[in-house]
C-alpha cells in the first residue's frame, strides 16, 4: 500500500508569505509539493469559512500564513487575521473539528527556509494523523424523520 499523501491547501500574504515561498523557491530550497496556495493581498481578509470549504472539498490540513507583527502592508491586516483565528479555533473546538489540522503562522519574505520547514513539517505531521475524513461526520446534519401520523 502507498504511503498517504495528505492535501495542504495554504491561504497566505501576497507581500509576505507568497514572496518568503517565492524565494524558498528560486533559492532552491527542497520542500513538500503537498501544498497547493492561494494567495491574498492581506490575511485580514481572509474568510474563515473559506477554510471549511477546505476541508469539505477533501484537504487534508491548512496553513494560513502572513506578516510578522506590526509588518502588515496594510497596517493591522495581521492582526486583524489573528483576532479571527482565536475566535475560529474556539468555534472548530465547539463543533469538533481537529485544530491541529490548521497551521497559522507569520513568514516574512526573506524567510524563505522558513516557509520550508512550516510546510514540511505540516506536511508530516497532517500524514502521521491520515486522512482528514471526520470533518465529513462533523459537517453532516442528521436525518430527520418525518411523522405523517
Amino acid at each position: 500500500m502507498a504511503e498517504f499523501e495528505p492535501k495542504i491547501v495554504a491561504f497566505v500574504c501576497n507581500w509576505c508569505t507568497y514572496a518568503g515561498a517565492d524565494l524558498t523557491g528560486t533559492s532552491r530550497i527542497k520542500y513538500a509539493s503537498n501544498v497547493r496556495i492561494i494567495r491574498f493581498p492581506c490575511t485580514g481578509r481572509i474568510d474563515y469559512m473559506l477554510l471549511l470549504k477546505s476541508f469539505d472539498e477533501g484537504a487534508d490540513g491548512i496553513i494560513v500564513s502572513g506578516c510578522h507583527p506590526n509588518d502588515c502592508h496594510y497596517t493591522s491586516g495581521n492582526f486583524h487575521a489573528r483576532r479571527r483565528w482565536i475566535m475560529f479555533r474556539s468555534l472548530c473546538d465547539f463543533i469538533g473539528i481537529d485544530t491541529e489540522r490548521i497551521k497559522f503562522s507569520w513568514v516574512s519574505a526573506a524567510e524563505g527556509a522558513k516557509w520550508a520547514d512550516i510546510v514540511n513539517s505540516t506536511v508530516a505531521s497532517i500524514r502521521a494523523k491520515g486522512p482528514y475524513t471526520d470533518y465529513k461526520k462533523v459537517a453532516k446534519y442528521p436525518e430527520k424523520e418525518v411523522n405523517h401520523g
